[in-house]
């Protein structure tokens, strides 16, 4: 595999690419009702997208959008570092212990019997899992800012009991191109029609990241496969003469992991006196009735490439552990090292995991702006994720409501 341009030529492409820019154009907000003023908000997200992946010399596209418009140096996720509970951080502004995503996994105690989990439809469509928060779709749907949501987290079901005016049941088979391809259709929809604000989400880095580790020849053609598929999006927006604002960023990053770096719970505890919720690079204990003390004192010792806490006693830093959801005992595995029940489960690990501290490099998320409402040339300090969602209600003209972000992160990223 071909070395990855070092940092330094990433620094000099993206000023290449700056060159000849014009001033910054005013910002204009979305309308569906105005041909003339139609400005439609895009977001973009490339699910385990590290920052690092814009060196890798395959992904022009993206590096001409951040050098015509804005990037940061990174963006911190929300912790735990992993996909559901980030992707509703981005729409909500909430931190996932206040939106109720709290992990991939889930038990709650008001929905008896039932685990949400990503392989559960039926859990997945429910709304209660989700109406804890509302997001940017919901509200501006309620504006009657018409929406269309190619595959986000939560779009599928009727949050709020609202859905998007446009949106697709989620198909990992459907390729990036085809992504591109349905939001554009939706543009070619009368102006009454047309969304004002629209999702695309690839989840094909993460899956590659996962499969074969995130520095892998793998991993740069995936990330080479969705730049193609934005340049579409791009290409797709000039030939229809749409001037979209686009927002892309990404959920969490990516960090390599070995079967040599496992710590399995059964060596600790009794299994019989807990049952494991969640595992991975973090996991969620919940102590079966009369085992509290048995479990809490095996967990809470001090444990190699290991800590675990009572969920009210989770780091502060981490903004996690009141929501009903978070299980009673939480365990957070050193950066590379997975946490498994037992020793059949090692053979099922995979090459690439997150969910790990969210203030680690490798955790870090993209970001990335471009459009009338963006200066161009601007590179943002390192900020956190819920400061997304009030920049994205600031460009939709919607009123944002009260979230864990704050406009002034991203404020110095705007035309005006």
């Amino acid at each position: 595999m071909k070395k990855y341009i070092t940092k330094t030529l990433v620094i000099a492409l993206l000023g290449l690419a700056m060159t000849g820019c014009s001033s910054a154009r005013q910002q204009a907000l979305p309308s569906t009702n105005d041909d003339s003023n139609y400005r439609p908000v895009i977001l973009v997200s490339i699910d385990g997208f590290k920052p690092d992946y814009l060196g890798r010399g395959v992904t022009p596209a993206l590096i001409a959008l951040a050098a015509g418009g804005v990037r940061a140096e990174a963006m911190r996720p929300s912790f735990p570092s992993i996909t559901f509970p980030n992707h509703y951080t981005l729409v909500t502004g909430l931190r996932p212990d206040h939106h109720g995503i709290v992990d991939n996994t889930m038990d709650d105690a008001a929905i008896p019997g039932v685990r949400f989990k990503l392989s559960n439809t039926e859990a997945v469509l429910d709304r209660r899992w989700w109406d804890q928060a509302e997001p940017v779709w919901v509200t501006a749907e309620k504006n009657r800012v018409r929406t269309g949501i190619m595959f986000w987290p939560g779009s599928e079901a009727a949050i709020q009991g609202v859905r998007p005016t446009e949106y697709r049941a989620f198909d990992d088979k459907l390729a990036p191109a085809a992504r591109v391809d349905t939001l554009l259709g939706w543009l070619d929809k009368p102006i009454a029609q047309r969304p004002g604000f629209m999702t695309v989400y690839f989840d094909q880095v993460d899956h590659a990241g996962h499969e074969f580790g995130p520095d892998t020849a793998e991993v740069t053609a995936a990330a080479a496969l969705v730049d193609k598929a934005i340049a579409r999006l791009m290409d797709g927006l000039r030939s229809r003469h749409v001037d979209a604002n686009i927002v892309i960023v990404s959920d969490h990053g990516m960090t390599a992991i070995s079967t040599e770096r496992v710590i399995q719970l059964d060596q600790i505890a009794d299994p019989a006196s807990y049952e494991v919720v969640v595992f991975g690079s973090n996991a969620g204990i919940n102590p079966r009735p009369g085992k509290e003390d048995l479990v809490t004192q095996a967990l809470l010792k001090s444990h190699e490439h290991m800590q675990c806490w009572k969920k009210e006693n989770i780091p502060q830093r981490f903004h996690y552990g009141s929501n009903p959801r978070v299980p009673r005992l939480f365990c957070s595995a050193e950066l590379g090292w997975s946490i498994v029940p037992e020793a059949r489960a090692i053979s099922k690990a995979k090459k690439g995991a997150h969910g790990y501290d969210n203030l680690t490099a490798d955790m870090q998320a993209l970001f990335i702006a471009n459009g009338p409402a963006f200066r161009k040339g601007i590179v943002l300090a390192p900020f956190d994720n819920v400061d997304v969602y009030p920049l994205l209600m600031k460009l939709l003209n919607v009123p944002a409501l009260a979230s864990d972000g704050t406009l002034e992160a991203t404020r110095a990223a705007l035309a005006e």
